[in-house]
């Protein structure tokens, strides 16, 4: 049950995030026993984010949820390097204006309850 989150400044196409969506599926199997099969990937664009007072290039807010406990520290080091390797390909945006956040949970609901 992950879920990637993409928060980013600039106008994306379909094709766009059709290419995140498939770099985000490949990437989360770095998280073990996570897969494309159970991915959900909302994207908002055209936000205005501010990064270090300055809103004038681009910039991009990601969260990454997963079902579980823990993960590994090297496992979010790779999603780190696929995701923002990711956006700067498809959008444009620079790694040094991107933050990454990272949850895991026990608390998911789906399907009318929870896990």
């Amino acid at each position: 049950m992950p879920v990637i989150h993409t928060h980013v400044s600039v106008s994306t196409t379909p094709a766009q995030r059709e290419a995140l969506k498939t770099a985000y599926g490949k990437a989360i199997t770095a998280v073990p026993g996570k897969s494309e099969g159970w991915l959900m990937c909302p994207f908002e664009d055209n936000m205005p984010i501010y990064f270090g007072g300055d809103d004038s290039k681009p910039a991009a807010y990601v969260e990454v949820n997963v079902f579980g406990r823990s993960v590994p520290g090297s496992a979010w080091e790779k999603l780190t390097e696929q995701i923002m390797a990711a956006l700067g390909k498809e959008l444009g945006i620079p790694a040094d204006r991107t933050y990454i956040r990272y949850t895991a949970t026990t608390d998911w609901g789906w399907n009318g309850g929870n896990f």
